[in-house]
């Protein structure tokens, strides 16, 4: 009797090790790399083919506020200097790259009906196999914010829901001509961002200004699409492509501004409804967090309107949309400190929160007035999100600071990556958050948006005066390549065993247990 409980407690305990671990990554799988977006480095706006943007019209807008009143139709020139690129990825050490799709590069017009653009896909098939070639894996992300501008035209862009069957359909086109190569994928880049900026305050292209209803439209469409792309991968190519398909979310991690104010608590935590679970509620339960719908219901019923400002979605939506990721995509900058203040009834999107943000005066600062250093943060936003989502896979696809005269010696920069990593390190290592990927933002100083060329992301320096656009290692790109070759001979600390180690171990219990259970079944007992 006390051999068979010895084997059973034995066989319990393996198998509690063996689904209980969550799925780890080596050195060599952990996911190294540098993000870019295509309309900030490419270049080349109405080269071979492409169709326009809407940010190519947005800078040409008369009373856009472009800092610099600069476009980025050259940029970095990198349409042109693809290899030149993949060769400072290679120089750098790592072990992929994070790009996106140009829609209107490859889709015109937005549309298939509209015709393809076969040499617009030829530079994302070149660009893919440049960087395989030199062991560097790719992630493409669809969305990051060039909508084409015939769709705008047409019918307003995200504000329609006529949108979503293109997407599905640029998706597609993607997933056929580039799944056998590209195994990570990232439907869209922020939609908090050009769902706020570009529809609410109208700093963004395309420049609409309704914080009240189009914020929260646009997102409802965004988020459908992504939900069919998804499923879309999920049905026809993930059997044969084997890759993952994520959506990347911002957002900051929040803090009471008076730590003792219960007020204040419940003000931080909603703060974080209202950006990160605005997007990944829906993606992860399926639907927005009650906060949203509660708050926005009881705001627009007591503004008189009929039914909430928020959309619903349909049950069928509702399903398709749970469990739309195959990973969590994280940009992460910065902090804030959230205020409880009761607001107007028909504000818009700020106001329904009912909550007053600000910064903290102590916390150093940046080249760009909303994002000041708190290494802590990404920790804690890692820890947050990994808890209320049951601890997905998490990539940081953006991680970064600016200045504003794009020196190469940036200690500052270096400083900066080495708060964050580490704290990104503590998060997996310590607080067992399931990281498997890291990118710096970004490789080259390029077009920052509505700043245009006045802040200076990169850990490689571009001449913007000189044609060539001639780069630079700054020496944050230095420490980073050293940093990452370290990771990668030495199992560091933001590594951890892999999978089939832990089943290994696991299966080395359970055949220690058959013995157990043998040997004590031969004893007099």
């Amino acid at each position: 009797m006390t051999s068979r409980m010895a084997f059973v407690a034995a066989i319990a305990v393996t198998l509690m090790l063996i689904s209980s671990a969550p799925a780890q990554c080596t050195a060599e799988e952990f996911l190294w790399g540098t993000a870019t977006s295509a309309y900030q480095i490419e270049g080349a706006w109405d080269v071979d083919g492409k169709g326009m943007s809407i940010w190519d019209e947005f800078v040409r807008r008369n009373g856009t506020t472009i800092k610099d009143n600069s476009t980025a139709d050259i940029a970095c020139r990198s349409y042109e200097k693809y290899k030149e690129d993949v060769q400072l990825l290679k120089q750098l050490g790592v072990n992929s790259y994070r790009f996106s799709i140009s829609w209107p590069r490859v889709l015109p017009n937005g549309t298939l009906a509209g015709g393809i653009n076969e040499k617009g896909i030829q530079y994302y098939v070149n660009l893919v196999d440049e960087l395989l070639a030199n062991g560097i894996q790719p992630l493409a992300t669809l969305y990051h914010w060039d909508l084409p501008l015939t769709l705008q035209n047409e019918f307003e862009g995200w504000e329609s829901e006529q949108i979503i069957p293109h997407f599905v359909d640029y998706a597609e086109l993607m997933f056929e001509r580039l799944g056998d190569k590209v195994k990570w994928w990232l439907t869209f880049n922020e939609p908090w961002v050009f769902t706020v900026l570009g529809y609410g305050l109208g700093a963004h292209a395309p420049g609409t200004k309704d914080l009240v209803n189009t914020v929260y439209i646009v997102s409802h469409n965004l988020l459908r699409a992504h939900a069919k792309a998804y499923r879309l991968y999920e049905k026809d190519f993930k059997p044969t492509q084997q890759g993952k398909v994520g959506i990347t979310l911002n957002g900051a991690y929040v803090l009471p501004k008076d730590p003792s104010s219960e007020l204040d608590k419940k003000a931080a935590q909603r703060s974080m409804d209202f950006s990160f679970s605005w997007y990944s509620d829906p993606v992860y339960f399926g639907d927005y967090p009650e906060e949203m719908k509660t708050r926005i219901g009881n705001k627009s019923a007591a503004a008189g309107l009929p039914k909430s400002r928020l959309p619903e979605f349909t049950a069928e939506e509702k399903a398709e949309l749970k469990g739309s990721s195959d990973f969590f995509g994280l940009n992460y900058y910065t902090s804030s400190l959230a205020e409880h203040k009761i607001l107007s009834n028909d504000g818009g999107y700020y106001d329904d929160q009912d909550i007053v943000s600000t910064m903290d005066p102590s916390w150093p600062g940046s080249g760009s007035p909303w994002l000041k250093v708190t290494p802590f943060g990404i920790r804690e936003g890692i820890k947050w999100l990994s808890a209320r989502y049951g601890n997905p896979p998490l990539v940081v696809t953006e991680n970064g600071v600016s200045d504003n005269d794009g020196t190469t010696s940036d200690q500052h920069r270096i400083d900066f990556y080495r708060e964050y990593i580490g704290n990104v390190t503590q998060a997996k290592n310590e607080f067992k958050c399931n990281v498997v990927g890291y990118f710096a933002w970004s490789l080259m100083d390029n077009f920052e948006w509505a700043e245009g060329y006045t802040e200076y992301f990169g850990i490689v320096s571009v001449d913007f005066n000189d044609p060539e656009r001639p780069r630079t290692l700054k020496d944050s790109a230095k420490w980073y390549r050293d940093f990452i070759a370290a990771e990668m001979t030495t199992q560091a600390p933001a590594t951890t065993p892999k999978a089939g180690s832990i089943v290994t171990a696991a299966l080395g219990v359970l055949t220690m247990a058959f013995g157990l259970a043998l040997s004590l079944a031969k004893l007099p007992f």
